[in-house]
């Protein structure tokens, strides 16, 4: 067995320091009591009171969370049947090219992304905006949920559904009541990965944004070009600890549902012993 040794103790303390450590001292200064970023001036809650009170910045949240989660559904939806073509289909013709294009956006650069949307919807003459973001993001989150899902299904036992067909349940009933509870946890998993890619977004939504459409990163972005103001350490607080329950609420939930599937295989495995 190898020892943990204080070489290694100092690495990963170093390397979630350098993880970590910015995103603590941005929580901690979001209580600053002073309007300069730089200079502590107390404990104070008054920038979370000018976040509530600043309209733009509500407007640009709102407008991240409703792209985020629409984008993130429907990506889920499209990237998991993906995935299931992909690993249940064999080597159907085209799917070299299929496979390619669904994975390209994980190593396209976003600004080439980003481009080649504005320039489609230039092209078809589509008005850009709340939509145009949610069709890009849809574009290159659906990927991520894809790679989640078929990592998931390549270790699924087949024997399942087979036994399932053989009891007389259609392919599609089979699915909805066989392979999805047990993907279930990959599929939530791909939804919140999707979820954060969406709300963290900010290169392909500058691209393909229109009038009116503001999402929260752009709007932080262009307050801290004029510099960074306490406001903005507190809205990135709140960003951080939406993720971090979603995150948590996610993971407790998959877990039960582990644990609820694991004691019915084995009352099922029981009865029939």
């Amino acid at each position: 067995m190898k020892r943990f040794t204080w070489f290694n103790a100092t690495s990963l303390a170093l390397g979630f320091s350098f993880l970590y450590l910015p995103i603590v001292i941005l929580v901690i200064y979001s209580f600053n009591a002073g309007r300069s970023v730089a200079v502590w001036g107390g404990w104070s809650t008054r920038w979370y009171g000018e976040v509530f009170d600043n309209e733009q910045l509500l407007d640009a949240a709102w407008v991240t969370l409703k792209v985020g989660m629409l984008s993130a559904s429907v990506a889920t939806v499209l990237g998991t049947m993906a995935a299931i073509a992909l690993t249940r289909f064999g080597r159907f013709r085209g799917r070299l090219l299929f496979s390619g294009m669904v994975y390209a956006p994980l190593v396209m650069p976003e600004v080439i992304t980003g481009l080649s949307l504005l320039l489609l919807f230039v092209a078809v003459d589509f008005d850009r905006g709340f939509w145009t973001i949610t069709l890009s993001h849809i574009t290159f989150t659906m990927c991520f949920v894809a790679v989640v899902v078929q990592s998931r299904l390549v270790g699924f036992d087949k024997s399942l559904e087979e036994a399932a067909m053989d009891l007389g349940c259609r392919p599609v009933g089979t699915f909805f009541r066989i392979t999805l509870p047990i993907i279930w946890p990959a599929v939530v998993s791909g939804w919140m990965l999707a979820f954060t890619l969406s709300l963290d977004d900010l290169v392909i939504a500058s691209f393909a944004t229109g009038p009116g459409a503001t999402t929260l990163p752009m709007k932080i972005y262009s307050d801290v070009r004029l510099g960074v103001k306490p406001e903005i350490n507190a809205v990135c607080t709140l960003m951080i600890a939406v993720v971090s329950i979603a995150v948590i609420a996610a993971s407790i939930l998959t877990k039960r549902q582990e644990a609820e599937r694991e004691k019915a295989e084995r009352a099922a495995f029981a009865a029939g012993g």
